[in-house]
């Protein structure tokens, strides 16, 4: 792979005529729209800073370092979760391997109070948020909807059907916008997502109502084995918000430092009134689609291997030591953590679990039904016949 310049400038380094330095028209018109001509990046392929620098601030070296240790323990986790799945302790498994620069960006960009809405992919990111591993994988092991309190972490349930999350964001999002608390919704949607009438129907309603929803597009190539090109006939994916009057941009989703510059940038848009943003990270799962997925039959060897070369922890740790943010003992610390979170990991998925049947009827309603409470009451009874010695 040749390396490119992302950052929509003319060759010569200059902004060409009539545009900002990204390549957006910066007469204010439907041209600022557009996203950047090629996607916005900080690093080289190798961790070296790119050339010309674009437009965004740059995140400071504290939060960079975040960023590295999240993403180092992503990835174990992340290892973890897959051996599970091989070890019958979990049913299905959506590995990010190779995404984690947009798993930990999506979380960091957002302030305690905001709302994350996940797909099936995000395990990485809810652990980032601060959720038990155990907790971010019960649903994928079948132990309940969802295993974690949404409203403690300000994280939706995990989203299997696709985009159904991007209308439930941009409904929260304007609940917020009225309520006037200044409260950001992110929700995270795969590139086939984008191909669901839920993601077209939600940005359409946010872009009317100004809701202060960022859509973060992780297009990793790949719909399953359908690749982007039968997908879509648009430039990008990041278009896709143009045509409903939505700021988009387009960013190196395995550069760290680009996600997490434009997200942040992205999210003060929106909690600043200016409407909803979206941004359309280019990435890759190295993995399969899921552990029940053969990804060797839709794609060459070499495409995962080039793009091995693109890793984004490798990409972040050679940037920060060469500036002297990142030291051997960071790195060592960063492991450790790394396996100690693999290990209770391990340690909570090998337990059986002990389901209470009772439980399925709870968090259906807030006021159950006199239906539920029948079924409830039929269910109970069923149980503790059968625990009357015959």
């Amino acid at each position: 792979m040749t390396d490119v310049r992302f950052d929509g400038r003319a060759s010569d380094g200059k902004a060409s005529g009539g545009r900002a330095s990204d390549g957006r028209a910066s007469d204010g018109g439907p041209g600022s729209l557009l996203p950047s001509a090629r996607p916005v990046r900080f690093l080289t392929d190798a961790g070296a800073a790119a050339r010309p620098r674009p437009r965004y601030p740059a995140p400071g070296p504290d939060l960079l370092r975040r960023a590295y240790r999240a993403m180092v323990v992503g990835r174990r986790f992340d290892a973890q979760a897959t051996a599970l799945t091989k070890q019958g302790r979990l049913a299905v498994y959506p590995s990010s391997h190779g995404q984690e620069a947009c798993q930990v960006g999506a979380v960091l960009a957002l302030e305690d109070g905001d709302w994350l809405f996940p797909t099936y992919r995000e395990s990485v990111a809810l652990v980032t948020r601060g959720i038990d591993p155990a907790e971010a994988l019960s649903l994928l092991r079948g132990d309940a909807h969802c295993g974690y309190d949404p409203h403690r972490h300000r994280v939706a349930p995990q989203c299997t059907p696709l985009a159904t999350q991007t209308v439930h964001a941009a409904g929260l999002a304007y609940a917020e916008q009225r309520k006037g608390t200044g409260r950001v919704a992110l929700a995270c949607v795969g590139d086939g997502g984008t191909s669901e009438g839920d993601f077209h129907e939600a940005l359409n309603f946010a872009a009317v109502f100004k809701a202060p929803a960022v859509f973060f597009v992780q297009n990793n190539g790949y719909a399953i084995s359908v690749p982007l090109e039968r997908q879509t006939a648009a430039p990008s994916l990041a278009y896709k918000g143009v045509g409903y009057g939505i700021r988009s941009e387009r960013v190196d989703g395995n550069d760290p430092v680009a996600v997490l510059a434009v997200l942040a940038a992205a999210v003060e848009h929106a909690r600043s009134g200016h409407g909803p943003f979206l941004v359309e990270a280019h990435t890759y799962r190295l993995e399969s689609h899921t552990n029940a997925d053969d990804a060797t039959r839709y794609r060459a060897d070499s495409e995962p291997a080039e793009w091995r070369r693109r890793d984004p922890i490798a990409r972040l740790e050679a940037y920060l030591r060469r500036r002297g943010h990142l030291t051997d003992e960071d790195v060592a610390a960063a492991a450790a953590e790394a396996e100690d979170v693999a290990a209770r990991t391990r340690a909570a998925l090998n337990a059986d679990p002990r389901p209470a049947p009772l439980d399925l009827f709870e968090h259906v309603y807030r006021t159950p039904t006199p239906q539920l409470d029948e079924q409830r009451a039929f269910l109970r009874d069923e149980l503790e016949a059968e625990e009357v010695p015959s």
